[in-house]
């Protein structure tokens, strides 16, 4: 497996990290054996990078993460990110920071990890504005010194304006950022455009050499299947079922033999990104890592392909 610089972290993080969310839920919704055996798949393939947050299955798959661990030697164990995210209406940010963080760790059974990621969303509407995650940010920075963790990292969605805001400040070293073959924007904006611009947001990460981790490669699954499980969750405008179906049609309709099959190709795309350090890739069956793994080892799609599946988004279903 390809291992890439973490931006300033200098940390050296695998091309794909192993996603424990519930779109994917691997780790969530099948019983433990199964993922068990996946995140053995993905250790024996170089996969040694773990995302998880305290929210995913209300502590499920940091609990089975943690079984997981006990039973590896010390040399044996992935890195791991986790999030917390913060009820904005209960006030004491610092505290609920501090507390999600506590029992983070006990479910996962370690004393520290190398990254603490900060998960609400950016903006007024979200009533969490960029002064506030700032703010948080400063209280992360007790955990960093007491050795709770490494680095500090943001979930780079909500309001573009109010995320680029709180990137170019500088506080944190990683940013997961929404990046897939339906809306490249992060890379290069667009206009018109139908969903969240996220403006080249990336540009941005990178003049703070920060590390980025590549969110929602599949689009919650509307690239890799025409099959819906339920959890999709939009979080980004026009993002439901029927606008992202209708977009990867168009996208499908253009892939080659050559890009792998369509998950793949939606990998390979993330893959040829250079401001993306690492892509998290969520696994709705243990089947779908050995897709990804060989995905990876096919490379990033070639300059040329990802140039004309870019240009089919000047299709209207994309751009009105």
């Amino acid at each position: 497996m390809q291992h890439n610089r973490f931006g300033r972290t200098e940390l050296q993080i695998p091309a794909i990290t192993f996603g424990g969310g519930w779109v994917g839920g691997v780790l969530i919704h099948h019983d433990e054996a199964t993922a068990n055996g996946a995140l053995d798949r993905a250790w024996g393939a170089g996969i040694d990078w773990i995302d998880t947050a305290s929210s995913y299955g209300n502590g499920v798959s940091e609990t089975v993460i943690g079984r997981w661990l006990k039973g590896r030697a010390a040399d044996q164990r992935p890195s791991i990110s986790t999030k917390f995210r913060l009820d904005p209406t209960a006030g004491d940010l610092s505290g609920q920071m501090r507390a999600s963080v506590d029992d983070s760790l006990a479910r996962l059974g370690v004393d520290r990890v190398d990254v603490v990621i900060l998960h609400n969303q950016i903006g007024d509407e979200f009533g969490f504005n960029a002064r506030d995650a700032l703010s948080v940010a400063s209280a992360m920075d007790a955990l960093r010194a007491e050795g709770i963790c490494d680095h500090l990292g943001m979930t780079a969605l909500g309001d573009p304006t109010a995320v680029a805001q709180v990137v170019d400040a500088g506080e944190f070293d990683v940013a997961q950022v929404y990046y897939n073959m339906l809306n490249p924007t992060a890379l290069q904006g667009r206009k018109p455009w139908n969903s969240t611009n996220f403006n080249s947001l990336l540009t941005s990460c990178q003049d703070q050499d920060m590390g980025v981790m590549g969110i929602r490669i599949f689009a919650a699954g509307h690239l890799a299947t025409n099959v819906r499980h339920g959890r999709e969750i939009p979080i980004t405008e026009r993002s439901g079922n029927s606008d992202e179906e209708a977009r990867a049609r168009i996208i499908w309709g253009q892939l080659t033999p050559e890009d792998g099959a369509p998950a793949q190709a939606a990998l390979r795309y993330g893959l040829a990104c250079p401001a993306l350090s690492t892509i998290v890739v969520g696994l709705g069956q243990p089947a779908h890592l050995d897709l990804a793994i060989d995905a990876e080892k096919m490379g990033g799609l070639p300059p040329d392909r990802v140039a004309a599946l870019t240009a089919v988004l000047s299709d209207p279903a994309f751009t009105s």
